[in-house]
């Protein structure tokens, strides 16, 4: 269990290493970061969840999200390096 806090202050990512696969909740989505449209969640946080848990995964980890087509780490980093750069660290 992954503890991402973001979308909701207690959420996790669950990590199955053996299946190479994490599935993500409202935390990340395919095609960019997951859900933060509700009073309790927190953009920034959630971006800094991802980048503490999620970006250091495999790129070939599978990525089962809570809404939509399931994605990888690879696939999603390039974007999401990109917000972080320019949401967190800019």
């Amino acid at each position: 269990m992954l503890h991402t806090p973001g979308h909701a202050p207690g959420c996790c990512c669950f990590l199955d290493t053996g299946a190479g696969a994490v599935f993500s909740g409202d935390t990340l989505f395919c095609g960019g970061p997951g859900a933060t449209g509700r009073s309790f969640s927190d953009r920034a946080l959630l971006l800094r969840s991802i980048r503490a848990k999620l970006l250091d995964l495999p790129g070939d980890t599978i990525v089962h999200t809570g809404h939509g087509d399931s994605t990888t780490v690879g696939a999603e980093a390039p974007l999401l390096r990109e917000l972080l750069a320019s949401e967190l660290d800019g």
